[in-house]
């Protein structure tokens, strides 16, 4: 899928082809042979795990460079350290009033929901050997180990690791030098220009194989966990989905309407991330379709090229979501007994190990076994209870991360005046330009 640029230098989707060529509709082919496959045939689901996989790799590959090169042309541009900071400041007090809410409406659904509820789980009798290679991946919390994360060994090691903070952190440092070069930094600019047009160019050429991706990665969730894990935690699935529903409509529909748009003309508008974020159960695999969709909406290039980046840090709605819902249902299967003040103290926690997510392998997860450590009370060998649907679980989290930092980008742009609203009603409203 070829990926042209406008005069404005600005990348630009295709104009919509046939139905059967539109990459949704191949996506969601893909998903349902790879549910017959996973469904009828579950050995030789499984074995398509590398199909998905592999796609994530593709996309992981080119999502440091892009930041990269997005994030110092972004800053470069704006040729204003002051707008930098204000747009920064302004981003992360959104992130922070959006997952502090997002936070609060899991722990009031679950508490009222009680999908653990009965179950009556002896947490010595689990087997934990299923979990042993994530709760070895806790590390260090607190803000000071956090801040010190964010700090890359060496300057092209944020690069080599892909670690989306450290990235956006030696980006913004090279982009703000960038700026007081003036002239001399010209040269620089244009080789960036040309980078980011082969950058954005390769992620078209990649997203070819996003059919087969999402076929092999929904063909191995199927094969593997199947009906049985439906059944067996049907309750917590259909609590968390619903969570992630009021969430979506009851705090980013509200935030949508303020901003002058609507949430479900932009949910059509970026159906393709979604169902590759619901196939691969990875929103990373579309940062960099999400980045070219919201310039292309109006959003200037210098806010999208700061928010997205971040947000993929600090504006986890899903994870955040997922962590709090899941945090409580195993209290409530284990029996242990949570009051209002461990669950403030809970929330509290929350806002901190949330904001570990990016970058880590089975980052959820993970994240979820460390809330629980630092918290206290709830036995840390739980967390095998929901082994076997977190995968499941992620098809609920990844969209609504993804939904969340596009929403946040028009709302910081709007905030920024930096949001071309004519134009954005046109593309969501599929007018011509």
């Amino acid at each position: 899928m070829a990926i042209t640029t406008s005069s404005t230098d600005v990348p630009v989707l295709p104009a919509p082809r046939r139905w059967y060529k539109q990459l949704w509709i191949q996506v969601l082919i893909a998903m349902a042979l790879g549910i017959a496959i996973g469904h009828f045939y579950p050995s030789a689901g499984t074995s398509l795990q590398p199909l998905g996989d592999g796609f994530i790799k593709l996309i992981r590959m080119l999502i440091a460079p892009i930041i990269f090169c997005t994030v110092i042309l972004g800053i470069a541009k704006m040729d204003d350290m002051a707008r930098v900071g204000r747009v920064a400041i302004k981003g992360l007090i959104y992130f922070e009033v959006m997952t502090t809410l997002a936070l609060i409406v899991a722990l009031v659904v679950v508490n009222l929901w009680q999908p653990g509820a009965g179950m009556n789980i002896n947490a010595s009798q689990l087997d934990t050997s299923s979990i042993k290679g994530y709760v070895g991946q806790t590390h260090e919390h607190g803000m000071i180990p956090f801040l010190m994360n964010i700090i890359p060994s060496t300057l092209v090691g944020s690069l080599a690791e892909g670690q989306i903070l450290q990235v956006l952190l030696v980006s913004v440092i090279l982009g703000s030098a960038l700026i007081k070069l003036g002239d001399y930094g010209k040269p620089m600019i244009a080789v960036l220009e040309v980078a980011s047009k082969m950058l954005f160019g390769a992620v078209g050429i990649v997203m070819w194989a996003a059919p087969l991706g999402a076929f092999g990665a929904i063909a191995f969730t199927v094969g593997k966990y199947g009906a049985g894990a439906l059944l067996s935690l049907g309750n917590l699935l259909a609590c968390f989905y619903v969570t992630c529903l009021i969430f979506i409509f009851g705090v980013l529909g509200p935030v949508s309407r303020l901003c002058g748009f609507s949430l479900f003309k932009l949910m059509r508008y970026l159906r393709e991330e979604i169902l590759v974020c619901l196939a691969t159960t990875s929103s990373e695999v579309v940062l960099p379709r999400t980045l070219i969709k919201l310039e292309n909406l109006g959003c200037k290039p210098s806010v999208v090229g700061l928010i997205i980046p971040t947000g993929y840090s600090f504006n986890l709605d899903g994870t955040c979501l997922y962590l709090a819902t899941v945090t409580v249902f195993l209290a409530q299967a284990t029996n242990t007994p949570l009051d209002l003040y461990q669950q403030l103290v809970l929330l509290a926690v929350l806002l901190l190990t949330s904001k570990g997510a990016a970058g880590v392998a089975g980052a959820a997860f993970v994240v979820l076994a460390a809330t629980l450590s630092t918290v206290g009370g709830i036995p840390v060998a739980s967390v095998a209870l929901i082994l076997g649907v977190h995968r499941l679980l992620s098809e609920g989290l990844t969209p609504t991360n993804l939904i969340g930092n596009a929403v946040a980008t028009i709302a910081i742009s709007k905030w920024e005046g930096a949001l071309d609203t004519e134009k954005m009603h046109r593309v969501l409203n599929r007018e011509s330009a």
